[in-house]
This record gives structure tokens, sequence and C-alpha cells, in this order.
């Protein structure tokens, strides 16, 4: 299938998109390919693209006494960025890097004002879509409080199902908040 009806396919699934919202879309994404282990956005810097992904695997992490703590990760059809950045369009904590090499379509923080302002629909797309990242927060909140490493590694699995095999084990275990031995320890006991 081709990128660009995979996206409008993807926004199909939470609004109705007319011919002219679709022409908007098209003219206002872009399409960029990034390596493996390539920084896609910049802690140190404001962030001003939202990228939806295509092909790849991207990992938000922010630095914690000079050591990577993996926050999310986000793959196939899934939008990124850095929430707080992007909307408040100040520098936040968040890092993007690419685990491999990922194509992605990049929405600028202006395009997307633009869409939100013409296009009611788009709001609506945005709440929707949205509620279902905010409820994988609330999860991620109530599982690191309230659960042992074993019961946050099922979780980690559960929630992953379909990408955790592509991730390094040292950044599940820094999502984890474990080490990478006690995440071995309880691999092994499977």
């Amino acid at each position: 299938m081709e990128p660009t009806i995979e996206i409008i396919r993807h926004f199909e699934k939470y609004i109705k998109v007319n011919d002219v919202l679709k022409e908007e879309l098209i003219k206002k994404l872009s399409f960029k390919t990034f390596k493996k282990g390539e920084i896609i956005h910049d802690a140190n810097k404001i962030c001003t693209q939202s990228y939806f992904i295509h092909k790849g695997l991207v990992r938000v992490y922010f630095l914690k006494d000079g050591k990577e703590i993996s926050e999310y990760f986000s793959s196939e059809t899934e939008w990124v960025n850095s929430p707080r950045s992007l909307r408040q369009q100040q520098v936040d904590i968040y890092y993007l890097d690419a685990i491999e090499t990922t194509e992605a379509f990049c929405l600028h923080v202006k395009d997307l004002i633009y869409l939100f302002d013409n296009f009611p629909e788009m709001e609506r797309y945005a709440r929707l879509s949205m509620g279902t990242v905010f409820g994988h927060f609330m999860e991620r909140i109530t599982s690191m409080r309230f659960t042992s490493a074993k019961e946050r590694y099922q979780h980690f699995c559960t929630t992953y199902h379909d990408i955790y095999h592509r991730i390094p084990l040292g950044m599940i275990a820094s999502y984890l908040g474990i080490t990478q031995e006690t995440l071995s320890r309880i691999r092994a006991e499977k």
C-alpha cells in the first residue's frame, strides 16, 4: 500500500476525510527516513514536528544522571513526538531516537494548528486518537506504582505484544525501572 493512502486510511478510522481535507493533509505532510540510532528529536531543542510512523520503531526517552530512561515506544501507524514541547513550544526533557531504520510522515506544528483551525473534524481526530494514548499512560503509571518487576514485564509484553521482540533488552529494562540482570532473570523464569 502506498504510504500516503495508509495515513489517510488511518485518519478515516476516526473521522470522515473529505476531498479538501485529504488534499490539505497530503500537501502538509512530508516523508522522511531516519537511520537506526539516529536522534529524531533532541531534548535541547523545541519539538516542531509530529511523526506518523510508516515503517520502523521509535523510542521516547529522557536522561537522568547521564543514564537513558525509556519512557515509551512507538511503531507502525502511531504518532510520536515530545508532547509537551510540541504543544507548548518550549524545550522539554524528551529525546526521540530510531531503534531501527524508520520511515515517517512529518507534520509541522504550524500545519497542525492550521488543520485544527480550518477542519473541526481534526480536533475530533485528535481527541479520539489521543484517548488510547492517555489510557496507555494511566496503565503505565499504575503498573509502575503497584506491581512487581515480573508483573511490569508481563504488562509490557502485553502492551507491546507486536513489537517487544524488536526492542533491545537494555531499553526494556530502563522502561521497567529495573536492571538488565533482573530482566534476564525474569525472562528466564518463563
